[in-house]
């Protein structure tokens, strides 16, 4: 009797084993054929009936250009022989002479782009918004579409400004902070965060500039490429070692002395939302380094901005036509004066603890 328990309950044991085993193996056999089917079937498509593939290419928008009246281009005779006009990378200079706006105004129409211009106007520097704007729309991309991006920590301190349909006024309200150069570094940190968060949805380009600041000139699509940057106007005629780069090696923004192409201004900067967000995300977590060793980079977000620069170069370049401060006169060079400082009282404007930076910056920038 009890052998025949035994007997029965060993043979219930190997059935379960067994049942087991033809279920582990059913499952993974429908697995694999699975997957292999899906490649098999994949490869016999691609290979065998490629019309029934869809790709993105399939819908890729065509832009035309339609009849225009120009001057030809001579390939004999550039159009500026006194400047620069080319990088070594083949990143374009962008000087007067050297584009024809309405080729490229057709061109960015029919892309139908969006530009966004972000200024920061913290504390007392609310005062320069309404010129900027008011100026802005004489001669920043004029007909195209654009958003004005003001972080501010005095919302209401900005006068209401009507535009046109297709250009908006957007606050953007941020802290303060105690010290200007603090407001300075945390532009880059700002900028990242809105770009991911809001600025990818909204627009295609971003142009980062100073508020202080005027336009006295067209400022157009010429500008507009993946990551551009903007020549120091007081620097655009200096050597290597004339530039103020951060030449502490303790610090993320050091730049060796036998290195370096331009020195760029930290208040001229720009491209595609993408790009500009790989560009502020760099030099906040540099500056972020350096801050956890006490460290503070000479010339602050412009000193990051350099280093990145130097090392991811921009795809185009703007002379200091648009960049300019007109104590600095008018050289020869210089055609046009597109953006330019506002004469102010910095006393004014900043506390009187930044006012001792303000003479080395004030120095620097005349040099």
């Amino acid at each position: 009797m009890q052998q025949e328990k035994y007997d029965k309950s060993s043979w219930r044991k190997k059935c379960f084993y067994f049942l087991t085993y033809m279920f582990v193996l059913i499952l993974v056999s429908y697995c694999w054929f699975s997957v292999k089917g899906r490649s098999i079937h994949s490869h016999v498509a691609i290979f065998c009936n490629p019309q029934t593939n869809t790709s993105r290419l399939d819908h890729l928008k065509e832009y035309s250009l339609e009849r225009m009246m120009y001057e030809k281009p001579n390939t004999m005779n550039p159009p500026r022989t006194d400047v620069l006009m080319m990088t070594p990378w083949f990143a374009p200079i962008v000087w007067e002479g050297s584009y024809n706006i309405d080729i490229l105004n057709a061109q960015f129409h029919q892309r139908n782009v969006r530009v966004g211009i972000t200024v920061f106007a913290i504390k007392k520097y609310t005062v320069f918004v309404q010129t900027f704007i008011e100026t802005a729309e004489k001669f920043f991309m004029v007909g195209h579409k654009v958003n004005y991006y003001v972080f501010t920590d005095r919302p209401n301190d900005i006068t209401n400004i009507t535009l046109p349909e297709g250009r908006q006024l957007v606050l953007l309200e941020v802290p303060s902070y105690q010290r200007w150069q603090e407001v300075s570094m945390r532009r880059m940190e700002m900028i990242r965060d809105y770009s991911r968060q809001r600025f990818i949805n909204e627009v295609d380009y971003l142009v980062c500039v100073d508020v202080d600041m005027k336009f006295s000139d067209d400022v157009g699509v010429e500008i507009l490429s993946d990551v551009f940057g903007t020549l120091h106007p007081g620097f655009y005629r200096a050597t290597r070692q004339q530039f103020t780069y951060e030449r502490r090696k303790e610090s993320t923004a050091y730049i060796p002395p036998d290195e370096g192409d331009f020195y760029y201004a930290g208040g001229y900067f720009g491209g595609k939302v993408e790009e500009v967000y790989k560009l502020t995300n760099f030099c906040h977590n540099e500056m972020m380094t350096d801050k956890n060793n006490h460290i503070e980079a000479v010339w602050h977000d412009e000193s990051y901005l350099n280093k990145y620069f130097l090392y991811h170069k921009p795809t185009k370049i703007l002379s200091p036509e648009y960049l300019w401060d007109n104590g600095f006169g008018v050289p020869a060079v210089l055609k046009r004066r597109r953006f330019v400082a506002v004469p102010k009282n910095h006393n004014a404007i900043r506390n009187r603890r930044a006012l001792s930076e303000d003479r080395r910056t004030t120095l620097k920038f005349h040099s």
